[in-house]
């Protein structure tokens, strides 16, 4: 009897309260540092894909090109500070990729800066990265811009239960099963350089063209 009643109320309990359910589902996993180190790597996106935008003629065909989408995978990258209560003067470079192709962009010129501006203003657009509110505060500041459809794409996985910041490491991992490498050395590189190395453009192509890869996944379900 105290069996068949236990029973009987886990059911009545449950179909009363279908939140109880919800509550005690477990979060989905979020892969460890370890276990994303032992995945096959992420195939990245080859320097014959990415364009460095330097001069005004060049920012408007990238427009042009990206305007044919309606997501964006987006970064920026600043100068690194290296004092206290230093103030970074970046971003220096801004990056937009759709799945097929990324786009550098420097903004040394002021007709590319305006430009960028532009299509950050763009309300129509998905502006998808990870980790942006240091992004959106930088940009603010030095472009003066508030980027409508500014998404970080962690805000996408917390509404699908995930309690920890994935970033495009976990997020590739999750998705694709595989390892998403990102060079520290070009990280903290001087991004407010004239030309960019070879390491730098494809570390700041590759940032947002995760990101587009990701938003592209996720839209397939």
């Amino acid at each position: 009897m105290t069996e068949h009643w236990g029973g009987t109320m886990q059911a009545q309990t449950s179909e009363a309260h279908p939140s109880v359910r919800m509550q005690q589902a477990p979060a989905p996993h979020s892969p460890s540092k370890d276990e994303i180190a032992e995945l096959p790597p992420f195939e990245r996106l080859p320097l014959e894909r990415i364009t460095v935008v330097s001069t005004p003629a060049q920012a408007l065909n990238a427009q042009a090109e990206l305007m044919r989408v309606s997501v964006w995978g987006f970064d920026t990258e600043s100068k690194p500070t290296f004092f206290k209560d230093q103030v970074s003067d970046g971003p220096h470079v801004a990056q937009f990729a759709t799945p097929d192709h990324a786009w550098v962009f420097q903004l040394h010129d002021p007709e590319v800066k305006a430009t960028v501006v532009a299509l950050l203003a763009t309300p129509e657009i998905t502006k998808a990265g990870f980790g942006l509110g240091d992004d959106r505060k930088r940009i603010q500041q030095r472009l003066g811009v508030d980027p409508p459809k500014l998404l970080d794409i962690n805000t996408v996985f917390r509404e699908r239960g995930y309690r920890k910041e994935l970033g495009v490491k976990g997020a590739v991992a999750v998705l694709f099963g595989q390892q998403f490498a990102k060079s520290k050395k070009a990280a903290t590189s001087n991004w407010s350089v004239r030309e960019l190395s070879t390491s730098q453009v494809v570390y700041a192509a590759n940032d947002a063209w995760g990101a587009a890869m990701v938003m592209q996944a996720l839209a397939r379900g």
